[in-house]
């Protein structure tokens, strides 16, 4: 599909930040949607898989290692996805596909991998109640995948 190309760094750097922005302001606005609560919880619920409950009565240390942790999680979906990105048929070919099964993906490894290996308290853990996971995979689809490939089919067409 694409001739060899260096790996964008600038791009993924840009990216990794605005669709990081994107989804912790999503998981933010879903919080205080179901709790009323502002986003503290979010990030030492994040915090809470380093540092196990310990976070939860943590102050503004555990929120920026939330934050920080946070970042690292959605940079290297970024990092994963440019590098995908070019050696997938698909994603040219059916990019609407891509995008599902990409989010499909992410959630997967996030509450599959990631959580069960973590210290976030068994009594903290995402629900896996379909509604939930249906919820989930539409914040990753629209504020990561869907940004992430609009912006790699525009870079990686400039670059063929």
């Amino acid at each position: 599909m694409f001739k060899s190309h260096p790996f964008p760094l600038k791009l993924v750097l840009k990216c990794g930040l605005f669709i990081g922005i994107l989804d912790i302001l999503a998981a933010f606005i879903d919080y205080f949607i179901a709790t009323g609560k502002g986003p503290e919880g979010v990030l030492k619920f994040i915090a809470s898989g380093v540092f196990g409950m310990d976070a939860f009565s943590g102050g503004t240390g555990m929120i920026l290692c939330g934050l920080l942790f946070h970042f690292i999680i959605a940079y290297a979906f970024t990092i994963f996805f440019f590098w995908l990105y070019p050696r997938v048929r698909l994603a040219s070919h059916q990019p609407v596909l891509f995008v599902v099964i990409y989010a499909l993906f992410m959630w997967a490894v996030t509450h599959l991998v990631i959580m069960p290996l973590s210290k976030v308290p068994l009594e903290n853990r995402i629900d896996l109640q379909f509604w939930k996971i249906i919820k989930a995979n539409l914040i990753l689809l629209f504020m990561i995948c869907l940004p992430l490939t609009l912006i790699a089919r525009r870079y990686f067409k400039k670059e063929a």
